[in-house]
This record gives structure tokens, C-alpha cells and sequence, in this order.
């Protein structure tokens, strides 16, 4: 059978050389895939325009720069850093317990700036003990400074000074109230008789401001009327007044005299009487007046300069008028709503009037404010605790709790909850919303967060700590750099790769496994050609990779130029990016390319709008009265950009808070009471309200687009038609036009190229400005993203080495069954050779029987011879 079975050799030869050759498939694959990752980073056109920023004091702050960013240097000092606001409410002996009586109560949440007045606390006025012996030295502590005082320190002017002293350390600063004599001081003052011996003097602040002799009867000497002609002057007495910084105002003669001290220094008011005396202050003209001396003291206010509570310690601090403890209240401060930040109403009743139900039903509705639970380990531990969930100046809290049905809301929730700055405060303020404060390069920048990208264009900060550094923001250029070798080396170990597989030894008179195959010639071919073909559609000087120092050798390898590549960065490197990668530029400012395809077509194209796209909205039928009044329990059914069919998710009850507004507060109101719906925001749906120069009010999806909708309709209390009359909702379009002549899609306000136009693929957004001629987009494909394009057509399902590896697969399959079909017929060869032999064997067996009996037979004969 050795030579029957001599072609399966034949076979095994065939299949062996295929699967080298499907192997070889394998490596090529790989060295493509290879090379193609090399080229993302050149495909990307932010790494052309990348930038460093580096501070020196990266404890300071962190940053980052984009690919808008300018190279240059900056000085940086942080004096403030953003926070939110923390509010904290009473103790409670169980976060179980319920509060109040369980009656409905709507907690409604409201986020703004306070503007105007002081957060602090007022004192006491000093106490006669003070005013005579001072603050003894230890007696008062703020934030825990100790606040030099002794035996001088006996008016609130000076208590003010010694606190100021320390307010760089203390973060408090204190303001000494004017020190005045009782209105009522001087009423009734009777007409001064003086007996023989008697003598009367009257003294304000150490200044003698009247005197009378000996034997003057009642109305002949010192009357309230006397008193007044002396005081108003000019005189000697009103110049000394003047002088030492004692005003006076009312009249004796009508009992209002009053003088006061502005800067808060003890006032003493003294009568000195000799012998026998009647009238004065507080005596009639015959009663009789023993003298006087009073010294009025006054009270000091304290301001926390960053809105934190103040902490009142020490031995005696009821000697400056304080009392012991943490605290402090917003005076004379005014809030206003900031209309873009989402806020919500929650409902607290007998099944959740607990503080871990409040805090749950706060922190389930996603209304802009975060609520936990603190036990600090008094015997009333519990305390709920409220964050605004952003920082800044306009994250302010105001909560306000109203009733159901024209009830009050539930009491003890109210005195618990309520919180307004410009009004009652029933929680403590534990940290104040306010901004980060700094200045770059001198120019003085608020935020509302610590992470800033808008005061150094294309740069963001990310504030860490109070402090001062520079920054310095330099070109990236090594990144380029990095990835243009990259390219150049990942494309000749492509190119090795294939000519090791395709090449012929002539000493070894042997080929390589892909000698002469058509797909590795072809991607030889394409590559190179790819490679050497200048690139179209830019508008830059660069359209070749011989400018930037990339040429080919005799090998077919390429090879760089790296003297070449660096002036070419430092005279174009902004015209780099598009020698590799797709780019897309449109001559309007509001018109940006957002990506393309590979079907899209390099060229300039003319841009067409017909139709600008719109946004979905209700506009009031009449104008905005002056003032709005929503009752309580008002609600809307509000559906914003719903969808066909509709979805239950693009509708929800909105709750809008009952009081009386101002066409821009209803606004306010309106938009952030909506945007904190969890749904609507889940979904990535807002509004934005505003009163139009008409003085309407229009609200607004902030989408655009066929998808942008928006609609009302009444729910309880006060009806949307109150507001917006019969008005009915306008729907949003999406934008039109036409690229290069062709025509284009319109979703929202992008635009793209229709299927099989020049412009296929070419994606561009359109956020402004009018209908008509709009300038060009032009479009051009780089040689990383030709080269991409290129290496998925050869690796992809139905690219050219994918194909190639499947015929390969096949070939040695249908080898596999042809070696299969032949070893079954080499079996029934063998077969039939075998029945042969078994008959040829039976025959020979009975030749040989018949042989030997022939052989007996003849014995035989042979012996009866």
C-alpha cells in the first residue's frame, strides 16, 4: 500500500504550506493592528494643540490646560475658598421620636445669594462693675484667642478695640454701639432752686454744661428752657460737646434731651449739689435733688468675617456683655432666589415626622440640599444637619414650611426647620455658601467652586488652600513629537514584518511563506501610496510628510528627520494637526465641526441655513403684574420634551411654593422649582424662565430641536392659566440647510451630511446667528486618519486580511476533506485487496489438500507395485 498511500503526503505538504501561510495572516494582522494603534494619538487633533500647565505650589492649586489654552505666566493668590452652606438644627433625644403632631406640612427649599448686613451676635451693655474696674485679663476667649483686657477696658469702645486687635486671628471683628442716656432721662427735669447755701452743677461726659449760685429761687436760674438755650449753641459748651464727640439731640423743655457718644465710650452724666437744693433731673421744682452720677456704658457687635459661628469662652465673658457658648445669626441681610440652581418642596406628615424620615424625604426628593444625622453625645444628641450640594455664594438655603388647606404648618416642625437669613433663623449656620476669591496677574476672579476654567482661557484650576503661587503654562509639544516617532517606528516594523514574509533568498533559493500573495502586495501597495499622496483640502502650507521631515529609503522603510520635524513644529505647529488628523473648520464663530466619517469627502463646502433651530416654550398671554400670589398646596402637571408615544417619565407634579413674587422672583421660582424634578433631571431635561422685554413670562425648554416640547396643565391651587393666560406651548425645530449644495440632516441644532453626498458623515452644530449664507466648512483627511481608515478596510469583517484568512481556512479545510475522501478509498483498497488474498488463500488451501492427497495416492500405487 506504500505507493497507493504516496498522495497523502502530497496533502499534508498542501495543508502545511496553508497554515504557514494563514500564520503568516496572523502576524500580519498583528503588525497591522499595531501600526494602527500608533495612530490614534496622531488622529486626535486636541494633541496638536495640547499645552502644560505647571504651578510652582501644587498645594495651592492643580492644573490642567486644554487645547485652547495660551502659552504664558501667571501669579496666582487664593485668599478664599469656595464652600457650601451647612445649617444644623436643635438636639433631639431620639432621631426616632416624632416631631409635632403629625400634621401635613410642606417644607419648600429655596437656593440664592444674601446680600447687605453682618452674620454675628450681638452683646449686652456693660454692667456698672465693668465701667468701673474694667475687664479683668482671661475673662473673655473668641475662637479661641484670648482677648487682651485689664483694668482700662471699661467701655465698649475700648472692649472693640481689643477684640479688632486680634480679629486677624480670631476671624471676628467687633463695632462698639453708640452710647446714649435714656430718652425719658430728661423728662420732668424741674426748674433749679438753690437755698442759701445750696449750688448746683450739671455735667455730661466731664464737660460743665450749667451751674447755678447760691439763693436763686425756681424759675429764676436753671430751667429745661435755660438748658436748651445753652446747649444749641454756639457757645463754649456745645464746641467742648462737639469736641469730645457727644451729640445732642430733643429738647429738655419737651422731656427728649438725649446725648449720645458715637464711638461707644462711657457717657457720665453728673449733678453736683451743695446744701439745699430742689429740681434737676427727675425732680420737680420743689422736690428735693441729693445730686447724681450716673455712667452709661453700651454694647458691642460682633461679625464673623467668614459668616462661621463665633465661639464666646473664658472666665468672666459676661463682663463684655456675652454669654458663653457657639452661635450666631445673619442681621439686616437680604435673600434673593438664584432661579438657576434646582430646588423642591418635600411633604412631612405622622409617617415621616421624625428627623430620620425629614432627612430621608430630603435627600429622595434631589433637591439641590443634602441632609444627615449628627450626635454630638449631649443628652439631646441628635441634630439634622442640611449641606447645599453646591458650593458658591448662591448656594444659600432658605427654608419655609407651610400648612394643607389654609392650615399654619405643623409648629414644631416649623420651629425647628424654618430658616430665612433676612428673617426668623431656627437652625445654626455652621459654615457659610460662599465663592472662591482670587486674583490672577493682579485681576481679582470670584467662583462658585474651587474647580475653575474660566479665568485663564483654556486652562482649569483647581483651588486647594488659601496661599499664593505662580503658574506657568507652556506648549506641549513633546507629546507630537512622541507620537510622530511612534508612527514612524510602528510602520517600519510593519514594513519588516512584510518583507521578511514576501521576500526570496537567492543563496537559499527559497521565498517567504508570502511570497507572491496578492493580499500582502496589495497592502504594501496601498500603504505606500497612501504615504506618498499629498493631502487635500487644507488651508496650510504642510501637505506632505517631507515637510515635517518623514521620507521613505530604498527599502521601502521610512525614516525622520528629527532636525526637520523641530522646525517644522516651532514655524506650523497649529498646521500639524491637520497633516494627520480629520479636520474641520467653519469661517463663522457660531458654526463648530464636531466630527465626520470615513465616507466624508475632503473639500470646502457652502453652508446654507434655512431654518435656525428653536426651543420648545410658553409664553404668557398678558404681561406680568407686579406682583404674583401662588397659594399653598399649588401644583403643576408639567410634561417637558416628550417623546412619540409619550412616556410617563417626561411628566411629573411640580410643586410651586406658595407666597407672593415679582415677575422676576415668579421666574426664579418657576424655573428651579421644575429643575428639581429628579426625573426631569435623571433625563437630562431643564427650563429656563425668564421675563421677556415685553414683561412676559416665558418658559423654555433648554433643548432644541423636534424634541424640545414643554406643556402645562392645572393640578391644584393656583392654575397655570393665572400666569400664562390661554397661551399656547410652542414646539421646538431642528436646524436646516444645505452643505455644499447638497442636502443635509437637522437634529437639534446639528447638521449632518446626508448618504451618499460629498459632505456624508460631515457632523456640524450651529448655535447661532441667522438664516442664510453662513461661509464654508472645509474638511480634510490627514495622513493618521487616511492610514486608520486604511488599516480597519484590511482588519475589518470584511477587509482584505480578514478575507484572505478565511479563504485560507477554507482551502485547508477542503484539503482536509479531499485527504479524507482519498484515505477512504485507500481503505477500500485495502479492503478489497484483503477479500482477494482470503480467496486466493481458500484456493491455496485446497490446491495444497489436493496436493497431499494426490501425493498418498501415488504412495499408494507405488507400494501395491
Amino acid at each position: 500500500m506504500t505507493a497507493e498511500a504516496a498522495p497523502l503526503g502530497t496533502f499534508d505538504k498542501k495543508t502545511a504550506s496553508y497554515q504557514a501561510k494563514l500564520s503568516a495572516m496572523g502576524t500580519l494582522s498583528g503588525a497591522v493592528s499595531t501600526f494602527q494603534n500608533s495612530l490614534s494619538a496622531l488622529s486626535n487633533t486636541n494633541n496638536f494643540r495640547a499645552v502644560s500647565a505647571t504651578p510652582a505650589d501644587p498645594l495651592v492649586l492643580t492644573a490642567s490646560a486644554g487645547a485652547k489654552a495660551v502659552a504664558g505666566n501667571y501669579n496666582i493668590n487664593v485668599t478664599q475658598l469656595a464652600q457650601s452652606q451647612t445649617l444644623m438644627s436643635g438636639g433631639m433625644a431620639s432621631k426616632l421620636s416624632t416631631i409635632g403632631l403629625g400634621s401635613k406640612t410642606t417644607i419648600s427649599f429655596q437656593l440664592g445669594a444674601l446680600t447687605g448686613g453682618t452674620f454675628g451676635l450681638n452683646g449686652t451693655a456693660l454692667g456698672a462693675t465693668t465701667a468701673q474696674t474694667g475687664i479683668s485679663n482671661g475673662s473673655l476667649i473668641l475662637n479661641g484667642t484670648a482677648i487682651p483686657t485689664d483694668a482700662s477696658t471699661k467701655s465698649a469702645r475700648a472692649l472693640a478695640d481689643a477684640i479688632n486687635a486680634k480679629s486677624s486671628t480670631t476671624g471676628v471683628t467687633a463695632t462698639a454701639q453708640p452710647t446714649s442716656s435714656s430718652a425719658t432721662m430728661f423728662a420732668g427735669f424741674g426748674s433749679v432752686e438753690t437755698g442759701a447755701d445750696g449750688t448746683y452743677s450739671l455735667s455730661v461726659g466731664g464737660i460743665e454744661i450749667v451751674t447755678q449760685g447760691n439763693g436763686v429761687a425756681a424759675n429764676g436760674g436753671i430751667t429745661a428752657a435755660s438748658l436748651d438755650t445753652t446747649l444749641e449753641g454756639p457757645n463754649a459748651v456745645s464746641n467742648a460737646l462737639a469736641a469730645a464727640n457727644i451729640t445732642v439731640t430733643g429738647k429738655a423743655a419737651d422731656g427728649t434731651l438725649k446725648f449720645t457718644r458715637a464711638d461707644g465710650s462711657n457717657l457720665n452724666i453728673e449733678e453736683v449739689v451743695t446744701g439745699s437744693v430742689k429740681g434737676g433731673i427727675g425732680h420737680a421744682s420743689n422736690s428735693v435733688n441729693d445730686g447724681s452720677n450716673v455712667t452709661l456704658t453700651s454694647t458691642i457687635n460682633l461679625a464673623s468675617s467668614n459668616a462661621s459661628p463665633i465661639t464666646i469662652a473664658g472666665s468672666n465673658p459676661a463682663a463684655a456683655g456675652l454669654t458663653a457658648g457657639s452661635g450666631g445669626a445673619y442681621m439686616n441681610t437680604n435673600f434673593t432666589q438664584d432661579g438657576t440652581q434646582a430646588t423642591g418642596t418635600v411633604v412631612i406628615d405622622a409617617t415621616n415626622n421624625t428627623l430620620q424620615g425629614i432627612r430621608d424625604a430630603i435627600n429622595n426628593a434631589g433637591l439641590g440640599v443634602t441632609a444627615s444625622i449628627v450626635s454630638d453625645g449631649t443628652d439631646k444628641p441628635f441634630h439634622l444637619v442640611l449641606s447645599s450640594s453646591k458650593t458658591g455664594a448662591n448656594s444659600s438655603m432658605k427654608i419655609s414650611l407651610s400648612g394643607s388647606d389654609g392650615l399654619p404648618p405643623d409648629s414644631a416642625l416649623n420651629d425647628l426647620l424654618s430658616y430665612d437669613a433676612s428673617g426668623t433663623q431656627n437652625l445654626k449656620q455652621n459654615s457659610a455658601a460662599q465663592n472662591t476669591n482670587f486674583s490672577v496677574n493682579g485681576i481679582a476672579i470670584t467662583s462658585a467652586s474651587n474647580s475653575v476654567d474660566t479665568a485663564i482661557e483654556g486652562v482649569t484650576l483647581g483651588i486647594a488652600k488659601v496661599g499664593s503661587t505662580s503658574l506657568s503654562v507652556q506648549k506641549d509639544t513633546s507629546t507630537v513629537k512622541t507620537s510622530i516617532n511612534t508612527f514612524v517606528k510602528a510602520y517600519n516594523d510593519l514594513n519588516t514584518a512584510m518583507a521578511k514574509m514576501t521576500a526570496y533568498d537567492p543563496e537559499t533559493k527559497k521565498g517567504g511563506v508570502l511570497l507572491g500573495d496578492s493580499t500582502a502586495q496589495s497592502i504594501q501597495s496601498q500603504l505606500r501610496k497612501q504615504l506618498g499622496a499629498p493631502i487635500t483640502g487644507l488651508n496650510s502650507s504642510l501637505s506632505t510628510l517631507s515637510q515635517v521631515g518623514i521620507s521613505f529609503q530604498k527599502d521601502g522603510s521610512l525614516t525622520l528627520d528629527s532636525s526637520k520635524l523641530d522646525k517644522a513644529i516651532s514655524a506650523n505647529f497649529t498646521d500639524i494637526a491637520g497633516l494627520f488628523s480629520a479636520l474641520g473648520k467653519a469661517t463663522d464663530s457660531n458654526v463648530a465641526f464636531t466630527s465626520s466619517t470615513a465616507a466624508t469627502k475632503p473639500g470646502s463646502y457652502e453652508l446654507t441655513i434655512t431654518t435656525m433651530a428653536s426651543q420648545g416654550s410658553i409664553t404668557s398671554a398678558a404681561v406680568m403684574p407686579a406682583t404674583t400670589t401662588i397659594g399653598s398646596d399649588t401644583t403643576w402637571s408639567i410634561t417637558l420634551n416628550d417623546t412619540e408615544p409619550s412616556a410617563a417619565k417626561n411628566t411629573a407634579q411640580v410643586v410651586i411654593p406658595a407666597g407672593t413674587y415679582t415677575p422676576a422672583q415668579m421666574a426664579s421660582i418657576i424655573q428651579s422649582s421644575i429643575n428639581g424634578v429628579k426625573s426631569f433631571s435623571d433625563n437630562g431635561s431643564t427650563v429656563s424662565a425668564s421675563v421677556d422685554g415685553a414683561g412676559k413670562l416665558v418658559l423654555a425648554s433648554s433643548r432644541y430641536g423636534s424634541v424640545s416640547n414643554i406643556a402645562i396643565s392645572s393640578g391644584t391651587g393656583t392654575a397655570p392659566t393665572d400666569l400664562f393666560g390661554a397661551s399656547a406651548p410652542v414646539k421646538g425645530t431642528d436646524v436646516a440647510g444645505t452643505l455644499g449644495g447638497q442636502p443635509v440632516i437637522g437634529s437639534g441644532q446639528t447638521l449632518t451630511g446626508a448618504a451618499g453626498s460629498p459632505a456624508d458623515g460631515l457632523k456640524i452644530e450651529v448655535t447661532g446667528g441667522t438664516t442664510g449664507s453662513r461661509g464654508t466648512v472645509s474638511f480634510s483627511q490627514g495622513y493618521a486618519y487616511q492610514l486608520n481608515n486604511l488599516a480597519t478596510s484590511f482588519l475589518g469583517t470584511d477587509g482584505m486580511i480578514t478575507n484572505r484568512s478565511k479563504g485560507l481556512n477554507e482551502t485547508i479545510k477542503s484539503i482536509a476533506t479531499q485527504r479524507d475522501k482519498f484515505s477512504d478509498k485507500l481503505n477500500d483498497i485495502e479492503a478489497r485487496y484483503r477479500a482477494q488474498y482470503s480467496r486466493l488463500d481458500v484456493s491455496l488451501n485446497k490446491l495444497q489438500g489436493m496436493q497431499s492427497y494426490l501425493t498418498q495416492q501415488l504412495a499408494a500405487i507405488a507400494a501395491n507395485r
